[in-house]
């Protein structure tokens, strides 16, 4: 898909005021014309973009369709190398281009911000010490102090978050859905930080996200509201995801003003801040910037496919913190959701997996399209 550039010397008005209430903007997706054309520049210039995420499903879909990949294709044929390299070739070259890109982001935000996340194999999900391998290794591709490592929340994730972090490289949680998880990786991400400490790493150098997802949790939840069909049900829709995300919070500022980070703050180190994640709206019956205007609070990031950032830029509305006020009534909605035999653990453990299974399909995916090219430039990529 062609990305073209409409340059404009206004800027964004809802964007500017989510970023003035402390919400880092990042842009959810990645392809090789969007950096070439100049979009993401325009971005960071006219919608207050300071950051981008990326995963196996943008991936396959930037390079499945081949544009911009025909050169490096070609090469990588001639060398002979692997598909699994040659996407690893192609996967970091984007992030190390958008890395530059938002170089002066890194620089102006001391860090903070300017940051592009680069996910580990999904394949590699449930293998702890594949995944801390091969975190390290996306880490020196790509090169670039702004890069952020994406390590899924899986239970064997854990532990390589901690590791990762322990060697001094940034990390970008991925697919959490339970506010139990939420707290093992804020803990994992704390023992990181501890072992980076004993290791004499810069803390100040390490920074951390912590991805939390939103619409899926309400799609599943509604899908089982409606069918349930009562008023009581179907006067809950819509509103377990915020719930879920607005306790994640609560969880935040409980765990990051508590003694543990606050040892660790005093040689340098930064909050792991929440991302809000999957916050494009999945019902058409929802307001298309739900998920940008429910949870605005500070020290987040709103990672947003584009179709959310071009709805918030245009008609969002922002009103100051919409999460911190809202803790008991998060409470009542989720328990209200449970009195109805709808079990929250049961769903958060299912969209783990759903999540986990979406990714490797769509790496398949990838690897399918790429081994069909590099064989049809003579070189067999398997």
């Amino acid at each position: 898909m062609m990305i073209t550039v409409n340059r404009t010397t206004a800027t964004a008005e809802p964007l500017r005021r989510l970023a003035a209430e402390g919400v880092s903007v990042w842009l959810d997706d990645l392809s090789r014309g969007r950096i070439a054309s100049g979009n993401l520049a325009e971005l960071i210039e006219t919608k207050h973009v300071v950051g981008v995420t990326t995963n196996p499903s943008i991936f396959q879909a930037a390079i499945g369709s081949g544009e911009g990949y025909e050169e490096q294709l070609a090469d990588l044929a001639v060398r002979g190398v692997t598909v699994d390299e040659a996407v690893r070739m192609m996967t970091t070259a984007d992030v190390r281009a958008a890395a530059d890109v938002l170089t002066p982001v890194y620089e102006a935000t001391g860090g903070r911000d300017g940051r592009v996340s680069i996910e580990v194999d999904p394949r590699l999900a449930h293998d702890t010490a594949a995944t801390v391998a091969e975190a390290k290794q996306l880490a020196w591709l790509v090169d670039r102090p702004n890069v952020m490592i994406k390590i899924p929340a899986t239970r064997a994730g854990l532990p390589a978050i901690t590791e990762v972090i322990g060697a001094g490289i940034s990390v970008n949680v991925t697919l959490i859905f339970s506010l139990e998880r939420y707290r093992e990786v804020m803990d994992a991400y704390l023992a990181g930080l501890e072992k980076a400490r004993a290791a004499g790493h810069d803390l100040s150098a390490v920074h951390s996200v912590a991805s939390f997802f939103v619409s899926r949790v309400d799609s599943e939840i509604d899908k089982r509201l409606t069918l349930l069909g009562t008023d009581e049900a179907l006067a809950l829709k819509g509103r377990a995801a915020l719930a879920n995300a607005r306790l994640a919070y609560e969880a935040y500022e409980e765990v990051f003003a508590g003694s543990r980070f606050t040892a660790l703050a005093g040689t340098g180190a930064n909050r792991q801040r929440p991302l809000w994640a999957s916050t494009g709206v999945k019902d058409p019956a929802y307001r298309d910037t739900l998920y940008v205007e429910e949870l605005v609070a500070p020290g987040t990031v709103n990672t947003m496919p584009e179709a959310t950032l071009d709805a918030a830029a245009d008609h969002g509305v922002v009103q100051g913190d919409t999460v911190t006020g809202g803790y008991a009534q998060a409470r009542a909605d989720l328990a209200a959701v449970e009195k109805l035999g709808i079990s929250y653990d049961e769903v958060v453990e299912q969209l783990e997996r759903e999540g986990v299974a979406k990714f490797e399909a769509a790496w398949q995916e990838l690897l399918d399209a790429v081994t069909k090219s590099l064989m049809s430039k003579g070189v067999d990529g398997e």
